[in-house]
């Protein structure tokens, strides 16, 4: 018997940032380390990644990262915990091909040894734990679940799945093998719950084909298609109906061109090098105005739509869109980009009204639907359910499914990030504890908090601006001896407002009194004064709160005109 303990770092009660940790006999088995994109009002931030401390604190007990597939939401935190510690990571291979591929974009430098590719028929043994992969079917390639195996029963983490009959996977064995851990006994299922509350049927895609085809073969120009990134099957469906009505194919985005020669070179993707285009950047000789072309603009979150928004201001180096083109939305807006992707149609159908938007009854699902969930339960027969990925009201729809084939609602455990669920001689134990969790917000390439005082002040440059006030004081006679000069970005055009202006040099004067007719000057507190003041009338003048930013340069005169000679 054993003890066991299931928890996350991300990915309850969120979308993205999936990480869960799941502890049997003091081994740390680490389940995808995956990051989040922002939303709008976290100003100039890039992307978030969860708080590991837990993982630092404890890296001695962690045998390996498994990974289930290579989307961002998944795979991104990796390297972030690479950078702390050293262990072995497990994938597929195409996942483990996107993984290397990011960490060479971040110039990281890792053992091949500790990077292990495994499939469906792998097995690892860890002390007395055994871990087994099975293929699911996703919206990627090369998509795995896990199997851990405990003296109490196994447990299986799906990762994203779908029961998608259009998909290669071969689904007798995937069978065979979930049967199998169902005959050894399930202690827990944790399972994807991001499509829980989905009652649509999968059979969209034959409608889907068919709709596409129909759009490029009744196009009189070039058709532009907006993807996302990571969706390579998609991908790949768009390119298979080009080519079977002769049209050249372009795509444009750097990302998703890495990973389409990625796929291309593991045999996941099979395009044609004589229907590639090769787009060269607009001139007096070439506008790449070809009516047999297909473009497919991809990219994360928000950048499909900055794309078009390029293309229809003919500010693009690559595609200017005009009247005769085709526009077809296949990217469903991400939480926080709404605004932007309903801006960008209002600018596109100021070119050409040829769009054609693909709601999310035609896109064919990625994650599992109420009956899908159902039928994973049923051929696993766990024990014990942990709803997983998900916000809230899709963990609780997979308590109702649960429910609907004869689950109370003791044997689903619904968990925030930093609950830890225990399990002891095959038996739930109830929420034992909790583990530090949090989010990093990362701005750039480093690898450093941007912190909440640093999105405070953004939030406030982003809402009132910022006014700095400069001065050159002479310490010596205690006088100014330049200024003070007012400077305003995004809070009021202080040279038009020459009243205004006169109010608050005044204050400047009456705060500068005060320090300037001191022995020595104490810089520090001249200058919380002088912010403080002012922030008070201006808030009292305008209603408005501006950063307030005094630069006070010590100033000698005598000293300076000394050194110049």
């Amino acid at each position: 018997m054993a003890e066991i303990n299931f928890f996350s770092l991300g990915g309850l009660q969120e979308d993205g940032k999936n990480l869960y940790i799941l502890e049997v006999d003091k081994k740390i088995f680490v389940l995808d380390a995956g990051l989040k994109y922002p939303t709008a009002e976290l100003y100039g931030v890039d992307i978030i990644v969860n708080d590991i401390s837990y993982l630092i604190e404890n890296k001695d007990k962690v045998v390996g990262i498994f990974l289930t597939h290579g989307h961002d939401d998944h795979i991104g935190g990796v390297y972030h915990i690479l950078k702390e510690f050293k262990t072995k990571v497990y994938a597929s291979k195409f996942t483990m091909a996107v993984l290397q591929d990011r960490l060479k974009e971040e110039e990281f430098k890792y053992n091949d040894e500790d990077f292990i590719v495994v499939n469906s028929k792998s097995v690892i043994h860890i002390g007395e734990n055994i871990v087994k992969f099975f293929d699911v079917s996703h919206n990627i390639p090369d998509c795995l679940g896990i199997a851990i195996k405990t003296p109490d029963g196994y447990v299986i983490y799906t990762g994203n799945y779908n029961f998608d009959q259009n998909s290669k996977i071969n689904y007798a064995h995937m069978y065979r093998e979930l049967s199998f851990f169902a005959k050894e006994g399930v202690l827990a299922l944790m399972t994807d719950s991001l499509g829980a509350n989905n009652e649509q049927s999968r059979g969209t895609i034959l409608e889907f084909k068919l709709r596409i085809n129909n759009v490029i073969s009744q196009a009189k120009g070039r058709i532009v298609f907006t993807l996302f990134s990571s969706d390579i099957l998609r991908i790949q469906q768009i390119i298979n109906i080009s080519l079977e009505q002769n049209k050249k194919i372009a795509i444009i985005g750097r990302k998703t061109q890495r990973l389409v020669n990625q796929a291309m070179q593991l045999g996941y993707l099979n395009v044609p090098a004589s229907n590639l285009a090769n787009l060269r950047y607009i001139d007096e000789k070439n506008d790449n105005n070809d009516k047999d072309l297909v473009v497919l603009v991809t990219g994360e979150r928000h950048e499909p739509y900055f794309m078009l928004q390029r293309m229809a201001k003919q500010i693009d180096r690559l595609i200017h869109l005009t009247s005769d083109d085709t526009i077809v939305i296949l990217t469903n807006p991400y939480l926080g980009t709404e605004k932007m992707a309903a801006r960008t149609l209002d600018i596109i159908y100021r070119v050409t009204t040829n769009v054609k938007e693909f709601n999310s009854n035609l896109l064919p699902l990625a994650s599992a639907n109420r009956e899908e969930i159902k039928q994973m339960i049923n051929i696993l027969l766990p024990k014990y359910i942990v709803p997983v990925i998900g916000e809230y009201r899709h963990q609780y729809a997979s308590r109702v499914i649960a429910d609907c084939v004869g689950y109370t609602d003791e044997q689903v455990i619904i968990l925030d990030n930093g609950d830890v669920a225990t399990f002891i001689d095959g038996k739930y134990c109830g929420i034992t504890g909790d583990v530090t969790v949090g989010e990093i917000l990362i701005d750039g390439k480093a690898f450093k908090d941007v912190g909440d005082v640093v999105m405070r002040d953004r939030e406030l440059l982003a809402q009132d601006g910022v006014l700095m006030i400069c001065a050159n004081i002479n310490p010596r006679t205690k006088a100014v001896v330049a200024g003070p000069e007012i400077v305003s970005k995004g809070f009021v055009y202080i040279n038009e407002n020459e009243e205004f202006k006169k109010e608050i040099l005044e204050v400047f004067k009456k705060v500068s009194i005060k320090y300037l007719v001191n022995k020595f000057i104490n810089w520090s507190e001249y200058k919380n004064s002088l912010k403080t003041e002012l922030s008070h009338y201006i808030y009292k003048k305008t209603r408005r709160s501006p950063i307030i930013i005094p630069v006070l340069i010590s100033t000698d005169i005598e000293n300076v005109k000394k050194v110049t000679k």
